[in-house]
């Protein structure tokens, strides 16, 4: 098994500003992720190295963020907060530390409105809280696959696809608003027929908008040691608009809401103000 080291630190601000155009702050009270995604590029844009290079096996907790955002919220324009923006809010250590539930807490009595994203049905465990703010909160799962096999070659150690999609049918049961966040779309892998149509059924069923996403490449991901390597180049021919227009198309026949994700952004730098 795989062991994790985390660091604690202490920090002196808990929001960022967003630079998506639909959210206004982002919250991360972790760096560095369990789940290694093999397609996660959120790694460039930590400062910290020992997480950086390590990506997966060193994690910061971020030990005060709860009592530091306490404070910080009596100062801010109340608005959208994007839970998770470039690690998961809910991973394992998650079960441990509750700083992602004390910070929603936080935010939720105080006006703001809250939009996670997550691949852990750990947040099944906050939906007393989710549910009593309903008006104010929506949470997106991300599903890239039905697909097991394919999901433990690309997210090694996130949860299973169907208990991910057992958290969206128990959070939507609940009257929050929820959506799947399906990406990144690699050829040959996760942009089959029989996915697309899984995925909307899902989203249908659970009355939830589809977000897609395109892979995005970096540098990192062309070393012959990276799992992807050997399919990176299908992504330079990718005719990217077609399969996206085929998914919007059944999309609009189910009557399930469909759109492209990060079409519009403000910045890419706000990335690094995340950490």
């Amino acid at each position: 098994m795989t062991r994790v080291r985390v660091l604690e630190t202490t920090v002196y601000r808990a929001l960022s500003r967003s630079g998506l155009s639909d959210v206004d702050y982002a919250l991360n009270p972790y760096i560095g992720c369990w789940h290694s995604c093999t397609y996660c590029y959120a790694r460039l844009y930590v400062r910290n190295s020992a997480i950086s290079k390590n990506w997966g096996s060193v994690i910061l907790v971020k030990k005060n963020i709860v009592e530091t955002l306490s404070r910080e919220v009596k100062h801010l324009r109340p608005g959208v907060v994007g839970v998770g923006t470039i690690t998961d809010a809910y991973q394992p250590l998650e079960a441990i530390y509750s700083l992602t539930r004390g910070s929603i807490d936080v935010l939720l009595k105080e006006g703001f409105r809250v939009s996670i994203q997550t691949k852990n049905p750990l947040i099944l465990r906050d939906l007393d809280l989710l549910e009593e703010y309903r008006d104010k909160v929506d949470v997106g799962l991300t599903i890239t696959t039905f697909n097991s096999r394919i999901a433990e070659f690309i997210e090694p150690r996130a949860p299973p696809p169907k208990a991910r999609a057992s958290a969206l049918y128990k959070v939507s049961e609940r009257g929050i608003k929820t959506w799947i966040f399906y990406g990144p779309i690699i050829p040959s892998l996760n942009d089959n027929d029989s996915t697309v149509d899984e995925i909307i059924e899902l989203a249908k069923n659970t009355g939830s908008e589809i977000l897609i996403d395109r892979l995005r490449v970096k540098n990192f991901m062309y070393k012959h040691s990276h799992p992807l390597h050997k399919l990176i180049s299908s992504t330079r021919n990718y005719e990217w608009g077609n399969f996206l227009s085929k998914v919007l198309n059944k999309c609009l026949e189910a009557g399930v809401k469909c759109m492209e994700a990060f079409t519009k952004t403000k910045s890419q730098r706000a990335l690094e103000e995340f950490t």
